[in-house]
């Protein structure tokens, strides 16, 4: 094993020397989340966009690492003032606090999940088993309509107990291969309508009135409806009220969504860009899973070094007030503080 040389430096020379390899670290760091930040900004250009609030957990966890900051500039100067309690109170206070900032930062990726926002990008709208496209359903004789986002029975949201039931129904019709088609119970109050004819059950087979059983291509069509109902959507991946919960924008300017059509300043989109629309990719919410998780490795890789730090505190390593280590470390996780402010005011004004 190689001595450290640093050690017989002048010890001026040693922290200037430490400090600027943090600094080249930080520097680092700032360069590749500027590069992520420029490239959102030009993918957004004139694409379609998807915006929606950020989770709550998002905040709570920007409160946690403000104060873990804080905790972390005590324990700082309790180690200088050679208080050794105070300094194993507040260095294992900033570790919790680390630790709390991960915690809620995977809630948040739990919250934006439920909401429909996945960090494989999906299409902002749905494509396959998109409703009316093959398949509407009638529900107790009435056929089932959509205004987008809900699906309307006696053209009113449906019941969430009706819509539980026709979920509950659905399930069955999720999984079909060419090896392995479709057999389902009949339900007499759902019945099917493709191409604009009416679907039968016999022996547990979905055939036309004709008896022919329905080819692999019309039940997969019909399997991707039912994913879509038990997923609760309609046209859009993320759930929600359009205009309320999340909105679409085309040239930084928001979209009107009615009639399952798209609406800029007021005139429809043409049709091309309708379907543009229906084939593109989410990008946005790509984007902020990249952002936010590589600054949550970064967190997770410094955690480390504060639980080197506090291993440190309790063995007596900061006993004789040499607080370098102690100082880089704060220096670093400042700066990541300050990072993840920066980044959360970032999506917030452009996300």
């Amino acid at each position: 094993m190689r001595p450290d040389h640093s050690k017989e430096l002048d010890p001026v020379v040693r922290e200037k020397m430490k400090k600027n390899l943090v600094y080249v670290g930080i520097f680092s760091v700032i360069m590749l989340f500027a590069g992520f930040t420029s490239a959102y900004i030009v993918s957004m250009g004139d694409s379609f966009w998807l915006k929606y609030p950020l989770p709550t957990y998002f905040w709570v966890s920007t409160a946690v690492i403000l104060l873990s900051s804080i905790f972390l500039e005590i324990s700082l100067r309790k180690a200088r003032n050679k208080d050794k309690s105070g300094l194993r109170i507040f260095i294992l206070a900033t570790l919790l606090s680390g630790l709390a900032f991960v915690i809620f930062q995977f809630k948040g990726y739990e919250t934006l999940s439920e909401n429909g926002v996945h960090a494989v990008s999906n299409h902002i709208l749905v494509v396959d088993g998109r409703y009316g496209d093959y398949y509407t359903i009638k529900y107790k004789g009435e056929l089932l309509e959509v205004d987008g986002v809900n699906y309307l029975y006696k053209g009113k949201k449906m019941p969430e107990a009706d819509y539980t039931k026709m979920s509950n129904y659905l399930k069955q019709y999720l999984s079909v291969s060419p090896a392995k088609l479709i057999r389902a119970k009949m339900d007499k109050d759902f019945e099917f309508i493709y191409k604009q004819e009416p679907i039968q059950i016999l022996d547990g087979k979905l055939s036309f009135k004709d008896s022919t059983e329905l080819k692999y291509v019309d039940q997969l069509r019909l399997s991707q409806l039912a994913r879509n109902i038990v997923d609760k959507r309609v046209d859009f991946f993320v759930r929600g009220v359009y205009g309320q919960d999340f909105t679409l924008y085309f040239k930084g300017k928001e979209l009107e969504y009615k009639n399952r059509s798209f609406y800029y300043e007021g005139k429809i989109l043409s049709k091309y860009l309708q379907v543009k629309a229906l084939e593109t990719a989410d990008a946005a919410s790509s984007y902020l899973y990249i952002l936010t998780f590589i600054h949550l490795l970064h967190i997770i890789v410094n955690l480390i070094y504060l639980f080197k730090m506090t291993i440190g505190s309790f063995s007596g390593r900061y006993d004789n007030g040499d607080v370098l280590s102690l100082k880089l470390g704060a220096i670093f996780w400042h700066f990541l503080g300050i990072l993840w402010g920066y980044l959360l005011l970032f999506l917030l004004f452009i996300h």
